[in-house]
């Protein structure tokens, strides 16, 4: 049915190049992608919200522009001007129209390239690391939901259950057949990232009464175990930990950050997420002495 693709696949699993090349292109342009879900999951979120809320007041909201991933299409904040295809290229068309808007010249945050390049370089990563195999499909899915989750974090405080959840189940059935753990391993992984985050989520806020971090963790650090088992769960959480420390002082005494305002830990804990993902094995023997 798909012998055409044949010829395709056959270079994929004969050209290591090819294949990061094609792995590379493809980073680019999830993460043109991720740069629409990032800015609109948290509006649709709250839109859906607000819905929920007049609802239950038996009240009617005024009418307003319904937004979702793919509607109404991508403007210029400033001007609305209507991001045409060839202005939403990855990358180029950054470069090409010097990071403005083409409508107003209204500077272009330097963030969307950012994001691209970002996303297409583990991208490449995850090709040289993995080669061609089923694997590798996974290890981009795991990855391209990192960063989605890492800059919703970073803007909102809010890690989504639209992407939290479906990561932890795709990590358990991954590890059915052909994962990076057992699947046994794997359910003990989900099961202690929920409960550890959730323990130190308890005591933090009977010791001192506030709330030292979001459910939102929880489920993300559960994902982190259903794909790489409880093994890895030790150095995910202290390397979290240790570079959200790390981060978190220079920031007060450097910018003179406030030490009442929240740190979102997601960003950390994706970290210490990609860092599983491609040193999974080393972490693990290092303290297990397997």
């Amino acid at each position: 049915m798909f012998t055409f693709l044949e010829p395709v696949a056959q270079l994929l699993s004969t050209s290591p190049i090819f294949l990061q090349v094609c792995c590379v292109v493809l980073g680019l342009l999830v993460g043109s992608f991720l740069n629409v879900v990032i800015h609109r999951l948290p509006m649709m979120m709250q839109q859906a919200w607000q819905i929920e809320c007049a609802a239950m007041r038996e009240e009617t909201l005024p009418e307003q522009p319904k937004y979702t991933l793919v509607t109404p299409r991508s403007a210029c904040p400033h001007c609305k001007h209507a991001i045409s295809a060839l202005e939403n290229i990855p990358l180029l068309s950054y470069l090409v129209l010097r990071g403005r808007c083409r409508g107003c010249q209204a500077p272009i945050s330097i963030r969307y390239p950012l994001i691209e390049a970002l996303t297409g370089a583990l991208a490449y990563g995850v090709a040289v690391h993995f080669g061609y195999a089923t694997m590798t499909i996974f290890a981009l899915l795991f990855m391209f939901a990192l960063v989605a989750l890492t800059f919703i974090d970073l803007d909102t405080q809010l890690l989504p259950d639209s992407i939290t959840l479906p990561l932890l189940w795709l990590g358990l059935w991954f590890n059915l057949t052909h994962g990076f753990t057992d699947l046994h391993s794997a359910v003990i992984g989900a099961i202690a990232g929920y409960l550890s985050l959730w323990m130190i989520y308890w005591a933090f806020k009977l010791l001192t009464g506030k709330e030292g971090m979001g459910y939102g963790d929880f489920k993300l650090l559960a994902a982190i175990g259903a794909w790489f088992g409880w093994q890895l769960l030790p150095a995910v959480i202290l390397l979290s930990s240790v570079v959200g420390s790390v981060i978190g002082i220079a920031l007060i005494v450097l910018k003179g950050r406030d030490k009442q305002v929240p740190m979102p830990f997601g960003p950390f804990l994706a970290l210490g997420g990609i860092a599983a993902l491609f040193y999974g094995p080393t972490l693990a023997a290092y303290y297990l002495g397997t």
